[in-house]
């Protein structure tokens, strides 16, 4: 069997629990003008395509700036009736293209594309991430996020047809459960 058949049955059970489809990553259009400053606090997890990694409820990321310049991110969740947390670390790969992140979780994986498709940095953004497998097929991850646990039904629609006019498939795309969360 080749190396890439048996990379893929390998991969085969992470893949299960994304989104996945034939082909290289589309590449759509960021936010012009990216203002990093302006970005940083908390978002909260509004919808997004499945992610194996996030599970629970009362899902949030809050962004900060290191000292050494990076990027924290501090992602939580409430999942098997304990908040969890995972801490990682992000950057901006290239000046001319700021939206245009990177992020990791560990010190020994690679930087994953983090890219803030657009954002009005007071209620909503909208982030896609991609990552192809050997060309043959790739797994995407989007997420709607808002800096409240709730968005009005008009800015998720808005947010949906910006992925989809971006040729993103929002088939599987799921409302994170932002309910009786501790700070409700």
């Amino acid at each position: 069997m080749s190396a890439a058949c048996c990379l893929l049955l390998l991969l085969l059970p992470v893949v299960s629990a994304q989104t996945y489809h034939w082909g290289p990553c589309p590449t759509p259009k960021v936010q012009p003008g990216f203002n990093l400053e302006r970005y940083l606090g908390t978002w909260y997890e509004i919808e997004k395509l499945p992610a194996s990694f996030e599970r629970g409820k009362c899902i949030q990321a809050n962004y900060s700036i290191r000292k050494d310049g990076t990027i924290q991110v501090l992602n939580s969740q409430f999942y098997k009736n304990k908040v969890r947390t995972a801490e990682g670390t992000a950057v901006v790969r290239d000046v001319r293209e700021s939206a245009k992140l990177g992020v990791s979780f560990s010190y020994f994986t690679p930087y994953s594309p983090y890219w803030v498709l657009s954002t009005d940095y007071t209620s909503v953004s909208v982030v896609y991430s991609c990552t192809d497998i050997l060309s043959i097929f790739h797994i995407d991850y989007a997420w709607i996020l808002g800096r409240s646990r709730f968005l009005p039904h008009e800015t998720v629609w808005y947010a949906k047809e910006l992925l989809v006019s971006e040729d993103i498939d929002l088939f599987r795309m799921k409302a994170t459960d932002q309910t009786g969360c501790k700070d409700d």
